[in-house]
């Protein structure tokens, strides 16, 4: 075309030679960005930032709209995905710590924050999803990965605590033993029986359960074998074979 317009100042060409050469450049151009657009399309752009795993296409693959290409993972921050009973709802608010552990990561504990809470609970569970952010800087935390939340709580109440195994499980109500002296015993010093004492439990952590009613601090109860006792049965306090209680306890592999 170039050519052309260099031909027709000069008045060697003709204007409809002119005309031709221009139509043609423009068709041409036309082809090229058509061309363009076309190799657009088949240029494949993330949505978003993060980190892509192992292609489920080989090349030269033709693939269809809506095939599944690659994974893509955002993992900093990362989501954790958890439930709380409705009970916990009325003390739980966006904003609070969690504390995330995984088997992964043994000795590690990683703080994020709850950032939503969902507004419906669930008809089968009774339980209310919630969603915490999670700092990854160092990619240690991966979608999929199954672990433990603690939420840390803004207030701390004082509760009266006693080892789980002290409890006697039943239908009709738990109860513990407590160890006192007989009263019908006027020997000195008299025998130490156990009475059997209903109690409301609340919360249970580690090895410990919370006593909400029923016991009163300083009473000494009976920390293990309670299947094997009866209320009014003499009982000889010995506690060399006690196991060790703990919070968060570390039970070995059998």
């Amino acid at each position: 075309m170039e050519r052309a317009r260099k031909l027709l100042a000069q008045k060697t060409s003709s204007q409809s030679e002119y005309d031709n050469a221009d139509a043609q450049h423009k068709q041409a151009v036309a082809q090229a960005d058509n061309m363009r657009a076309l190799i657009a399309k088949k240029t494949i752009r993330a949505p978003f930032a993060g980190v892509l795993g192992i292609r489920l296409v080989n090349l030269g693959q033709i693939l269809s709209a809506g095939e599944a290409i690659v994974s893509l993972q955002a993992l900093d921050p990362i989501f954790v995905n958890f439930s709380l009973p409705q009970q916990q709802l009325a003390r739980i608010s966006t904003g609070l710590t969690v504390r995330v552990k995984t088997d992964a990561l043994p000795d590690q504990v990683i703080e994020g924050t709850i950032t939503a809470i969902n507004p419906q609970v669930e008809t089968a569970t009774r339980n209310i999803m919630m969603q915490a952010t999670v700092k990854n800087t160092r990619h240690r935390l991966r979608p999929g990965m199954f672990v433990s939340v603690t939420v840390v709580l803004p207030e701390q109440n004082t509760v009266l605590a006693i080892p789980a195994t002290a409890v006697l499980n039943a239908p009709y109500s738990d109860s513990v033993f407590i160890v006192e002296d007989d009263k019908n015993d006027k020997n000195s010093p008299p025998a130490r029986v156990v009475r059997q004492q209903f109690v409301r439990l609340g919360v249970r952590h580690g090895d410990f359960a919370a006593v909400i009613a029923g016991l009163k601090e300083g009473e000494t109860v009976v920390s293990t074998g309670v299947f094997k006792l009866r209320n009014g049965q003499a009982v000889a306090v010995d506690n060399t074979l006690a196991p060790e209680f703990k919070i968060a306890p570390t039970p070995k592999d059998t």
